[in-house]
């Protein structure tokens, strides 16, 4: 008996070390060279998958093949049917800049009936990295979805929930609020809260609470995390590490503000810069924000427009996949967070790949002028 489970543990392990080892993993050919393709592959060599293993690139445009796409080369698009028959893939992405005229389907169906999956390569990634790929979209494809169009029993489900529990952790959490208002106070002087006037849904202006984390600038500073380290105050930092200071938020919450999850608010000093820089940033106004959210929960803090059009990826494919189940699954990973005192992992974000000019100009929507509300 004891040799049986002997051998059965050595067993797992040899099989858990040859998946590490890419034994089991799907080969994927990769189908283009544009911006969406080179996403994938970066995230596909940044992040090695015991499930996926790129075979080779298809070039598309030898003119905009790039230094990492060039040594995966395969072969043009024009043998494709060769490249097919030489690497035999797995998986064949479909990550064309530009489809018209362009897709191969006799090759494409030829090898689909050999049991070649072919996928999409905007829902290959949205799959593989929990994140849509910005570049790929095109205004149609957000506006007419029916992915973006949250019903008002979607909406109001997640609201309610958000009322329920924000109520019961306000009075169970009130000798928690006691605790840290007298810390803060005997810690720096200044007030208690620190109240941020942020972006909520459909553009409506919110005033946000949070406990004080940093004494008071002494002059005008951004709102980028790393500017302002320097006026942490030592409470502070404990509260910023268990994500303490975001507990007045469930005020926010009653008001109606804010939901449990939802994407982060941003400051409204912002908002202008956001708008014009990152692609379908209006978006992110269609739901009601969230104390925590999917990008917080994958990425962190941001310190930069490209970290924050990496989070406002993870924003639409929250917008886009929004469920009870989804709520969960972030609520636990917040909790996980605060009660292990750190952050997730933080993912330094991509390289920046510019899509095509046009698309970017027609992916800028703006929101109409922020409102104030009255509160």
């Amino acid at each position: 008996m004891i040799g049986l489970a002997a051998l059965l543990a050595l067993t797992m392990t040899m099989i858990a070390l040859l998946a590490r080892l890419g034994a089991f993993a799907s080969r994927v050919l990769v189908v283009g060279t544009g911006p969406l393709a080179r996403r994938l592959v970066a995230e596909m060599l940044a992040r090695p998958s015991v499930r996926y293993r790129i075979v080779g690139v298809v070039v598309d445009d030898a003119q905009s093949v790039e230094p990492a796409i060039a040594a995966l080369a395969a072969g043009p698009l024009e043998r494709l049917a060769a490249v097919i028959e030489d690497l035999a893939p797995d998986r064949i992405v479909i990550s064309l800049a530009d489809r018209r005229g362009r897709l191969p389907m006799p090759e494409l169906l030829a090898a689909r009936i050999r049991g070649v999956v072919v996928e999409d390569g905007v829902e290959c990634y949205e799959r593989l990295t929990g994140k849509i790929a910005i570049e790929a979209l095109t205004p149609s494809s957000l506006i007419a979805s029916r992915d973006f169009r949250k019903t008002h029993v979607d909406l109001a489900f997640g609201h309610a929930l958000s009322l329920i529990v924000s109520i019961t952790a306000i009075v169970l959490l009130l000798p928690l609020f006691a605790a840290i208002a007298m810390l803060i106070k005997l810690d720096s002087p200044g007030p208690i809260l620190f109240v941020h006037d942020r972006v909520g849904a459909r553009g409506r202006r919110v005033r946000l609470f949070k406990f004080r984390t940093m004494r008071p600038a002494d002059a005008p500073t951004s709102e980028w995390e790393r500017d302002n380290g320097h006026r942490i105050t030592r409470v502070g930092r404990v509260l910023r590490r268990y994500r303490l200071d975001e507990l007045p938020q469930l005020i926010n919450v009653l008001r109606g503000e804010l939901n449990l999850v939802g994407p982060r608010p941003h400051p409204v000093s912002n908002f202008a810069l956001f708008s014009k820089e990152i692609p379908y940033y209006s978006l992110r106004s269609c739901v009601r924000p969230g104390l925590t959210g999917w990008a917080q929960v994958r990425q962190g803090y941001a310190n930069g427009l490209e970290e924050e059009t990496e989070k406002m990826r993870y924003d639409l494919y929250y917008i886009k996949h929004m469920s009870a189940w989804l709520d969960v699954l972030i609520l636990l990973q917040t909790i996980w967070t605060v009660v292990a005192g750190h952050g997730q992992p933080h993912v330094a974000p991509l390289p920046a790949v510019r899509p095509a000019s046009a698309l970017w100009r027609l992916g800028r929507l703006r929101l109409a002028p922020i409102r104030t509300t009255r509160t």
